[in-house]
This record gives C-alpha cells, sequence and structure tokens, in this order.
C-alpha cells in the first residue's frame, strides 16, 4: 500500500524548477516560537531570539562576543559615587509607525520597567533605579538607590529595550521599534516574516526579507536544513547528526559559545542536601567530560561554578572537584550515610536534560547514589520544582546572561541562603572600577563552588549549521538572539527556498461554510422531516453543553501556572502575580467559566494566554492546515482502500487476495511518522521535489499551500487505507452471502456484476461508520505528522497549548473538535440514510 501512495504521488508530481529566491532573503529555523513579541513583558528566551536588535534597541546592546556596544544612546558616563548615570541619546531616531524616540520616550521605557504591577520578568534587576530625569530632548540621567556598576550591560538586555508609549500596550503582537525590521506576518506555528522598514536611524541592512520558521522535531529540522528549506540553523538542536553536515560542502558547521549554563539543581533546603558534605560528594561523583561526549555528543564546556566561561571575571573551578567517586563515598560517610542515599531526579522535556539526566545516574551510581528519573513536562517542571521545590535534584540550563545574583534570593528554587555570598554580592554590585569588580566576581565564583550549592555541569555550545554562501549571522550567543542586522549571501549558489508571489485575497471561506451549512439543513428538513432534525440537533446541542462542563473541570484542575510558564524561570514572584492578575487568573472557577461560555456563545472563544491573539483567530488559522489535510488524507485513503476492497473481495482465496490483504497488513503496522520519514528521505531531500516540511499559507497560491499538504496527507492516508481496505472487503464477503445477492447470481449477473451492482452499496455501512471515526482523528490526532513536517495544525496548537498551560485555548480547541465529532457524527447518520433505503423506512 506504501508503493500505492508513492506511486500516487508521484502521478501528481512532476519534478520542478524551483524558482532563484531573491538574494536579500534569508529563512532562518528556531526549535521555538516565541509566545508573543514584547521581550519586556516576559522572560521567554524564544522572544528576544526574534526580535533583538532587529525590531527593538535599547540605551546600550551587545556584540556577539558579549561586549557593551552604544545603540540608542552613543555614549554615557557615571558619577564618581556610582550612583549617577547620564546618556546622551541619539538624535531623528523613530520608530517603525513614524514616532518620535527621545529622552521622555527613553524614561518612558524604564519608568514602566520598575512600575508597580510591572510584568517585566527582570524587574529586580532593575530595582535600584530609584528616578529617570529628562535633561534635554537627547539626554537622560539615571538616579540609583545603590551602585550598580554593570548598568550598562543590565540596559542592553532584551528586558530594556525601548518602546513606544502610543505602541507599548500592543507590542505583544504588533510590534513597533526602532530596529531596522519591522513585522510583515505571522503565522502562527510555522513561521514569522520581518522585512526591511525605511527611515531607519542606522545604516540598513543588506536583507530585505527575513523568515524565521518554528522547528521544534530534531528529525524535522535535519531535513528542513537537508532539504534546503531553511538557509541557517543558528541554535541547531540536533548535535547527533551535525558530523554529516560537516563533510557537506553545501553547508558550514560553526560552534561558539552560548550563555547556556547547565546545572545539576539541588534543594538545598531539603535533608541530605542542607549538608554540605553531601553536596560536595554529589560533585565529586560527575564527571563532566564523559558526560558532555555522552550527553551532547562533545559539543559544551566543563564549568565549575554558575559563570559562562567567556564573561569578565571568569575563574577556571573545574578542578575543584575531580572525578572521584570514593571520595564522594567517603564524604557522604562523614555526613552519615555509610550506604549511601536514594534520590529523586525531576527532569524538564528538553533533550540536553533527558540525555543528561541517563549519563549522569549511572555516574552517581557508583558513588553510591541511587537516582530516580522522573520526566516533568515543562509547565509541570515550573510548578513543582520551581515554584514549589517539590524535587530532590533535576537538570535545568540557565540561558541569562550574568545572572549570578540568583543565589542572593532567598525564594529561588535552590533554596540557598548564604550571608557571605550576600556580602559579596553586594560588593560586586559597588565595586568602583573594573578591576576591583573582576576581582570580587572571582571570588563570589569561588563562594557559590565551595558551597557546592549546585552541581555545575557545562556550558552549552552554540551549534549554527547553514549555507556556505551565509554570512554575518551571530556565532557566540551572549544573549539568546538571533541578530540578522549584518546578516548577507555571497557566491552564486540559491539563496534560500523559493516564495510563490502572493495573490489576491482569499475566498470569504466563512459564509461559503454558512450559505452551504444552511442549505444542507433546509434539504435535511425538507427530505427527512423537521422534527428529526431537531431531534437530532437539540441532542447535539445537549451534547456540547455537557461537553464544555466537563472539558472545563478536568482542565481547570491539572497542575501548573500559565503565568509562571510566560514569564520564565528568573522572574520576580511580584511579576508573575501582576501577570496571573492580568489574565484574569484570580477569579473563582465558576465565574471563570461563564465568562468562557459567554465568550463561546459569541464565537470570540477568549483571548490566549500565550500569544495574547483572540482565540478563534488562532483556531480559524489552523484549521486552515488542518482540515484541507484531513480531507485530503480521507480522500486519498478511500482513493486506494477501494481498489484494494473490492479486488481482494471479488478474488477471494487467489494469490492476488492474499497479496493485497498482506499489503494492507503492512499499511496497518507501519507507524504514519516512519512513512513520513521516508516520503521526507525520498521526495524532498533526495529528489527534492517537495519542502521537508513548513506551510506558506493559501494566501500563497493553491499550488504551493496544496503541494506542501500533499506528503503530509500520504503518511496520514496510508495507515487510513489499510485499515478501510480491510473493512470493506470483509463487508463485501458478508454482504456476497446474503439472500438477495444469491438471488442476482442465479438471474445470470457474474460475482463482479452482483458485487457492483448490489453488494458495494449496502456494504457501506461499516465503511462509513469507519470513516466518521477517522475524520475527527485525522483533523487534530495527526498531531506527528504535524510535528515532523512542521505544520501548524490543530494537533501542533493544542499540544503547544497544553504544554504552556494556555487553559482559553487548550479548552477552545477541544470543544472544537467535540463539535467537529458531533458535525462528523451528524453527516454519517445523513449518510446512513442515503446508503440504505430500509433505514430511511425506519426513520418514517
Amino acid at each position: 500500500m506504501l508503493s500505492l501512495a508513492l506511486c500516487l504521488v508521484w502521478g501528481l508530481t512532476a519534478p520542478q524548477v524551483q524558482a532563484q529566491a531573491p538574494r536579500d532573503r534569508l529563512v532562518l529555523g528556531l526549535p521555538l516560537e516565541p509566545p508573543n513579541l514584547d521581550p519586556t513583558s516576559g522572560a521567554a528566551a524564544a522572544v528576544d531570539e526574534v526580535v533583538y536588535a532587529n525590531v527593538f534597541e535599547g540605551l546600550t546592546r551587545l556584540t556577539q562576543n558579549g561586549a557593551v556596544a552604544p545603540s540608542l544612546a552613543d555614549t554615557w558616563e557615571a558619577a564618581p559615587d556610582g550612583l549617577t548615570w547620564t546618556f546622551h541619546l541619539r538624535r531623528g531616531v523613530t520608530f517603525s509607525d513614524g514616532s518620535p524616540f527621545d529622552a521622555s520616550v527613553a524614561k518612558f521605557s524604564l519608568d514602566r520597567i520598575t512600575a508597580e504591577g510591572s510584568t517585566n520578568a527582570q524587574k529586580a534587576l532593575f530595582e535600584p533605579i530609584s528616578n529617570v530625569e529628562v535633561i534635554d530632548p537627547a539626554t537622560i540621567r539615571i538616579h540609583l538607590s545603590r551602585p550598580v556598576a554593570t548598568l550598562p550591560y543590565v540596559l542592553a538586555w532584551g528586558d530594556a529595550v525601548m518602546v513606544s508609549p502610543s505602541s507599548a500596550a500592543t507590542n505583544a503582537v504588533t510590534p513597533i521599534g526602532t530596529g531596522p525590521f519591522r513585522l510583515q506576518s505571522w503565522q502562527r506555528g510555522s513561521q514569522l516574516t520581518l522585512i526591511r522598514r525605511d527611515g531607519y536611524w542606522g545604516t540598513p541592512p543588506r536583507l530585505n526579507t527575513v523568515v524565521f520558521r518554528f522547528i521544534s522535531d530534531p528529525t524535522a529540522a535535519f531535513a528542513a536544513v537537508s532539504a534546503g528549506d531553511v538557509d541557517a540553523f543558528p541554535n541547531y538542536p540536533a548535535p547527533e547528526n551535525v558530523a554529516q553536515f560537516q563533510r557537506d560542502p553545501r553547508f558550514r558547521v560553526v560552534v561558539g559559545a552560548s550563555e547556556g549554563k547547565v546545572i545539576l539543581g539541588i534543594n538545598n533546603t531539603k535533608a541530605p542536601f542542607n549538608d554540605v558534605r553531601v553536596r560536595r560528594a554529589l560533585s565529586y561523583a560527575i564527571d563532566r567530560d564523559a558526560l558532555i561526549q555522552g550527553a551532547m555528543f562533545g559539543f559544551g564546556q566543563p564549568i565549575g561554578s554558575h559563570y559562562s566561561r567567556q564573561a569578565p571575571g571568569y575563574v577556571d573551578l573545574t578542578g575543584l572537584y575531580p572525578h572521584d567517586p570514593a571520595k564522594a563515598r567517603q564524604l557522604l560517610a562523614e555526613a552519615g550515610y555509610p550506604n549511601g542515599i536514594d534520590v529523586t531526579l525531576r527532569l524538564p522535556p528538553r533533550p540536553y536534560a533527558r540525555r543528561s539526566g541517563e549519563v549522569l545516574i549511572s555516574q552517581l551510581a557508583q558513588a553510591g547514589i541511587r537516582a530516580r528519573i522522573e520526566n516533568l513536562e515543562w509547565a509541570q517542571w515550573l510548578d513543582q520544582v520551581f515554584k514549589r521545590r517539590q524535587f530532590d535534584l533535576t537538570i535545568v540550563e540557565h540561558v541569562e546572561p550574568m545572572d549570578y545574583d540568583i543565589y542572593g534570593r532567598k525564594d529561588y528554587y535552590f533554596g540557598y541562603d548564604s550571608p557571605a555570598f550576600d556580602a559579596l554580592l553586594a560588593q560586586v554590585n559597588a565595586a568602583p572600577d573594573e578591576p576591583t569588580r573582576n576581582r570580587l566576581l572571582g571570588d563570589l565564583q569561588r563562594r557559590i563552588a565551595e558551597d557546592a550549592v549546585n552541581g555545575f555541569l557545562f556550558q552549552s555550545s552554540r551549534i549554527g549549521v547553514w549555507k556556505a554562501d551565509v554570512n554575518g549571522l551571530w556565532i557566540n550567543g551572549p544573549i539568546a538572539a538571533n541578530d540578522v542586522t549584518g546578516a548577507y549571501w555571497t557566491g552564486a549558489g540559491a539563496a534560500g527556498a523559493a516564495t510563490a508571489e502572493r495573490t489576491g485575497g482569499t475566498l470569504p471561506w466563512g459564509w461559503i461554510s454558512l450559505i452551504a451549512g444552511a442549505a444542507l439543513l433546509a434539504f435535511v428538513a425538507w427530505r427527512f422531516g423537521a422534527a428529526w432534525l431537531l431531534k437530532k440537533l437539540g441532542g447535539h446541542a445537549l451534547t456540547l453543553l455537557a461537553a464544555t462542563v466537563v472539558i472545563f473541570l478536568l482542565l481547570q484542575v491539572v497542575p501548573g501556572d500559565p503565568a509562571s510558564y510566560m514569564m520564565g524561570l528568573n522572574a520576580s514572584p511580584e511579576s508573575i502575580a501582576a501577570l496571573r492578575q492580568q489574565m484574569g487568573l484570580e477569579g473563582s472557577g465558576l465565574e471563570r467559566y461563564f465568562a468562557w461560555l459567554g465568550d463561546l456563545l459569541t464565537g470570540k472563544f477568549g483571548t490566549s494566554y500565550t500569544y495574547q491573539v483572540p482565540v478563534g483567530g488562532l483556531i480559524a488559522e489552523r484549521l486552515a492546515v488542518s482540515a484541507p489535510l484531513a480531507l485530503m488524507a480521507t480522500i486519498l485513503s478511500l482513493a486506494i482502500a477501494l481498489p484494494i476492497g473490492v479486488t481482494a473481495a471479488s478474488r477471494r482465496g487467489t494469490a492476488v487476495d492474499t497479496g493485497l490483504i498482506g499489503v494492507t497488513q503492512i499499511g496497518v503496522a507501519l507507524p504514519n511518522f516512519w512513512i513520513a520519514m521516508l516520503l521526507i528521505l525520498l521526495f524532498s531531500v533526495n529528489l527534492g521535489w517537495f519542502s521537508a516540511g513548513g506551510f506558506p499559507g493559501w494566501s500563497a497560491g493553491f499550488w504551493p499551500a496544496f503541494k506542501a499538504l500533499i506528503l503530509p496527507a500520504v503518511a496520514l492516508a496510508a495507515p487510513q487505507a489499510a485499515i478501510l481496505a480491510r473493512v470493506l472487503r470483509t463487508a463485501l464477503l458478508d454482504t456476497m452471502n446474503e439472500d438477495y445477492v444469491r438471488t442476482a447470481r442465479a438471474k445470470g449477473l457474474s460475482v463482479n456484476q452482483a458485487l457492483w451492482r448490489h453488494a458495494l452499496r449496502n456494504a457501506w455501512i461499516p465503511v462509513l461508520t469507519i470513516l466518521g471515526l477517522q475524520f475527527p482523528f485525522l483533523l487534530a490526532g495527526g498531531i506527528i505528522i504535524e510535528n515532523v513536517f512542521s505544520l501548524p495544525g490543530l494537533g501542533r496548537l493544542v499540544f503547544q497549548a497544553i504544554t504552556q498551560r494556555d487553559l482559553i485555548v487548550v479548552q477552545s480547541v477541544v470543544v472544537v473538535l467535540v463539535f467537529a465529532v458531533v458535525l462528523v457524527s451528524f453527516l454519517i447518520d445523513l449518510a446512513y440514510l442515503f446508503a440504505d433505503p430500509r433505514l430511511r423506512g425506519r426513520r418514517a
């Protein structure tokens, strides 16, 4: 059956000559999609990866080597006491909407960070700012409550970008910044497009268009790069196959330093880890080099404290705890655990954590530390580990630069409390000059390491894979960002995947669906009676109402705080509380249910916590992918199943029947994701006829959108076609034994004539039943296929919403799916009546 499907694709598709994309367009792959586009309202690193330096700019900025450079402020100086900083701003700067940038806007932006009710995730870093004074339109003076020697560095973070008072409230959806690019479109779940804007104050970028494609699955990322669907993957998520790209002259692999510090987090407030000897035993049990080789395929550098190797004042402390299981056992015995200890290692879902955990438990076992792994989803980890400290050990990556100050937070998840560290932190903040500060930073690193607050594992490498003629992208990652302002193409090779020109407006599908639905109901009422129709519709309406109650109750008791997830690791409790209030999570469950139900009845569905846009629009965008995909897969499965089922039934017991049954058995046994990967390797990577994933949108034209769904439809249809073919064969064989078929045969009809004229129509009932079960599954149950092909469908939407605890989206999508099941059931009931005249008689 797989061969039939491949032949069908071959027949539908001819080799296409790809148009050369313009040399000013770049397609970047990203493993994570940003929840919104406002870097000042949350700590999600994926936001900065899109907008930092491209759309938004701060008073200062970071270069890829981690140095502070001028941006909207060209110069600055500090007072001798360190309590006042004066910043001189560039003149003639405007936002992308034309509004001016000056000192009053800079004051607004900084005041907004520290204001009561601010949801800025790094609000605690800016707490020393007591007042921002406007000296003149091009000068501001920042007054501090205590010296902060790192103020220019902190102001270079994405959390401190400058925003316009007129657009600050809507930046999450429509970002307006002073950078050289502006948002053109955002196809949520698939890709985001930036275009170069006019009137930029600085040197304009060479690129006109930058497309960020969101590909979370490592296998899909490999396929997208291999097939040329993306021009560069700056933070490539699959180190296991980097060697293949290193051997391919079409690509360039670069390995830079990131700010990601992967640690073995220890609950310092819980016995036995409140004993420093036990924590040191954990450090002696760790073989960092073996961990990097086994879990990260050699990509990474050992660290001995919570500090990146390229940061100023770095001290190499990796030799403080050499791998020594015997020393670890000795320390455990001294702490009163001669027989070792049993611990639980709770891991978030990222691959680095899961792979590191598997390697680490064998190392800990050699020292008598028996660890049991518990895998958590990210929202569960945030709720149970980060928020409630319900853990012994965990593995997590901290990506914020210079984030040593978290060890001074008494409420932080690992529970470290040291007056000596607090004193050192105060001295670092008050350091009068750079040499003094670097010396104190060294003392601070030693204090953290000597107290073995956590097990410090490795600093992540930033692996970049891009086409050989792509230049100017960041190699190092001093901050979670993809600065494309200096990117450009060289050489004469193809510059990325070709794009189709946008056609005119799309058809009014909403009105078409409404008119078609009304016409269908009118016909059903005329054909089968209004009483029957009202009875059916009333029963389905009650089903939907009951489903809303069940769905709401189930989802409201699921653990996980969406506000904590959205704000990120280092968010302050005040910021999280402010966001909870803003998201409406403070009301009673009954109030929230009726508010949600009211939105459903009015078609609004509420507002997504994550994307901060109406949920109805999100669902409509995803249905525009999932509904045609499900329909194509259904039609394709019928086109395959019908000839197989009929041929097998008409030749029962022959070699043809046996062979077709074997083919369908293979189709049932093969996982659809495996079929999908075979299709990608054959038609995308080797032949280049299709892209390896992604969806250009129907606005790009019918053929490009339809073509993007062909391979996913084949992968979805293959197993379903096998099931339908077997059901149809069995139903036909049963029907062929009926009296009326034997009578037809007795009148002189051949087996095939009797089968096609009489048996086939009556064998449709079980086939229709299976179709009714398959279509809702194809609509949202194909999430694996959507991940493999990076399609922004309904399945991926609900999966992302679950992991992000976006309850409004989850509730609304499930209601839509229940509605789809009810609608399909209604249509199948109608099909029964048309297929079997006996049912029409019973209804009458």
